[in-house]
């Protein structure tokens, strides 16, 4: 079994983000830091991302201006704090379709990308209905789509239909149909343990904002609590929910979602110069620390 070395690192943010959009329910509750950052890996030959982030420019930068999103990094200043530049990325998979997990894709030359067909298909669909419809397609850049068939005439992008283990070694994708998106998807990550076991993390894309998705807010009565934006169902983001705290033994720091600001105070991490958060997830045996 692979063993990879796995970092957040943080490129921009939205200081101010609704809580009731990151949690169904409680209304007029403020507002809480949302930070917007790449998943690294490292292993087994590979430099994987998990989602691409977004680039900055023309319509990405309208979406950004109008979700409040400041301190935009470009991948190369930021996942050089890791030694890593984009043109090293060999693996990329697309947790979904938003401007802010598949909006760069470009800057990233020599990757692969793996992505749920029906997550494709369904915003091609949803992009050819009438103006009455377009919360259907609402954090979507259109030509993240046309990028996305780009890369499929040159080979580099592969869809997935369903759950598949092994994408990569050690590597498995999960399909969560109808809930945050058409085809949303989670990524586990099996690491080799070091009593022989497996070391298992999970990347939520954006089936989870915050860990109080996984807990709620009363630590007596502890329960689900989807979040506030699915074009999909509650119901299926709860058991999708149920499903990613079942496969890590319901340790809630095992489901990572890159948009909570706590992952800085749940794992060892840094400040850059530039004001962004480096969080170090897991370690391979060997591997130089990015947050030391």
């Amino acid at each position: 079994m692979a063993h990879y070395s796995i970092w957040v690192l943080e490129y921009a943010a939205v200081e101010k983000f609704p809580f009731s959009v990151m949690m169904y329910g409680p209304q007029h509750q403020g507002t809480r830091k949302l930070p917007y950052a790449y998943a690294l890996l490292k292993g087994g030959g590979e430099t994987i991302l998990i989602d691409t982030g977004y680039d900055h420019v023309a319509y990405g930068e309208q979406l950004a201006t109008a979700y409040g999103v400041s301190n935009y990094h470009g991948p190369r200043a930021v996942l050089a704090e890791c030694g890593v530049k984009p043109e090293d990325v060999t693996s990329v998979f697309i947790t979904h379709a938003h401007f802010d997990h598949m909006g760069a894709m470009h800057l990233f030359p020599n990757a692969k990308f793996y992505v749920q067909k029906s997550e494709l298909d369904k915003w091609v669909w949803a992009l050819t209905l009438g103006p009455e419809y377009r919360f259907l397609v609402g954090g979507g850049d259109p030509a993240d789509i046309v990028r996305a068939v780009e890369a499929a005439k040159e080979g580099r992008m592969i869809c997935i239909d369903g759950d598949q283990e092994n994408v990569l070694p050690g590597i498995d994708v999960h399909l969560a149909a109808d809930t945050h998106t058409y085809g949303s998807m989670y990524v586990t990550i099996r690491n080799d343990g070091t009593s022989g076991g497996e070391d298992r993390w999970i990347f939520a894309g954006d089936l989870i904002y915050t860990y109080d998705n996984l807990t709620g807010l009363d630590s007596a009565a502890p329960q689900i609590v989807p979040i506030g934006l699915a074009v999909g169902s509650q119901h299926n983001l709860i058991f999708s929910s149920a499903e990613m705290l079942k496969s890590v033994g319901g340790e809630v720091r095992r489901v990572i979602p890159v948009h909570e600001d706590r992952l800085r105070t749940t794992f060892p991490s840094r400040l850059t110069d530039r004001g962004l958060q480096v969080v170090e997830i897991a370690l391979a045996k060997g591997e130089k620390s990015c947050v030391a």
